[in-house]
């Protein structure tokens, strides 16, 4: 169970306080929308409940010298697919550990199908960061101002509310950002904090403490950035799976400087999701350009000695 303080907004779901003079709540269930989605420039479609986006070792934890393949999934409630992209979509992919920085995007996308496998040698947390390009998809009037609403985009609703264009299609173009961090040996040789390294992502999470060295009820403060900087009340969701037991996902908004707080309390995966919507630069194209940002990491309860 994650316990959520001082960020938590109840976005239509359920909401049972627990201990209102502490702050601590119980989960909320989200059920993600069935939306269909039209690609455009084919007629193929595709399930929007086929939604975020992130990058899934066969395990968070794991020896040095460990060439692990990184998964890159799409899916819903932290259950995923292998995304069906091919490797001209990848801007770039790097592995940053805690002794180097190495860009393995020309190997990675030398052939169409992505190659996303990595050697972590040196023990401490390890972080690989992909991006892709942007891809285009186009909703029906309906189907687009459900999605605003249902993923927190009020300030689009707005806009197209004041252009009197609730009754015209949605054109987007999105685009892909995923870091995961690993845990290379004992969580006591990470000593260079390569886990709030940034990547320079167009819309980045970015973790201000190490994941792997906290205790359940340990407080974990993530901070959103898109370009760079702070961006302040947008929707974040932590997504946490644990061994036979239903994933759980949590809504926060980010502060105005940008972070969101929740304590990790449950051993299991975690990601952390956000997106961020705004007028395409070539309007001709698209109405609006959505980034999509995760973060994966592990959770033991028990940081290694």
């Amino acid at each position: 169970m994650v316990v959520l303080h001082a960020f938590l907004t109840i976005a239509g779901c359920p909401l049972h306080i627990l201990d209102s003079t502490d702050s601590i709540y119980y989960p909320i269930r989200v059920h993600l929308r069935k939306t269909v989605l039209v690609l455009a420039g084919c007629g193929a479609t595709l399930a929007a409940t086929a939604h975020e986006f992130w990058l899934q070792p066969p395990r968070f934890f794991i020896a040095a010298g460990t060439v692990a393949n990184l998964r890159v999934l799409v899916g819903e409630k932290f259950e995923g697919h292998r995304w069906p992209g091919k490797s001209n979509r990848i801007t770039s992919l790097v592995h940053y550990a805690p002794n180097d920085t190495l860009d393995l995007t020309a190997l990675a996308t030398q052939d169409d199908s992505l190659r996303t496998n990595v050697e972590f040698v040196q023990p401490g947390v390890h972080m690989v960061a992909l991006a892709t390009n942007n891809a285009s998809i186009t909703m029906s009037a309906t189907e687009f101002n459900t999605y605003l609403k249902e993923d927190g985009f009020d300030n689009v609703l707005a806009i197209r509310q004041k252009q009197k264009s609730l009754d015209k299609p949605g054109r987007e173009i999105y685009r892909r950002c995923s870091k995961t961090l690993l845990q290379v040996g004992p969580s006591s040789l990470d000593t260079v904090g390569t886990f709030a390294w940034r990547a320079g992502l167009p819309l980045e999470l970015v973790p201000e403490q190490n994941p792997y060295a906290l205790k359940p009820g340990a407080a974990l403060t993530v901070l959103l950035l898109a370009n760079g900087q702070p961006l302040p009340n947008t929707l974040v969701q932590v997504w946490q799976r644990s061994p036979d037991k239903p994933t759980q996902i949590f809504r926060l908004h980010s502060n105005q400087k940008g972070r969101v707080l929740f304590r990790l309390q449950m051993p299991g995966n975690y990601m952390v999701s956000a997106v961020q919507m705004v007028p395409a630069t070539d309007q001709k194209a698209a109405d609006w350009q959505s980034t999509w940002s995760t973060l994966t990491f592990g959770f033991s309860g028990h940081p290694a000695n």
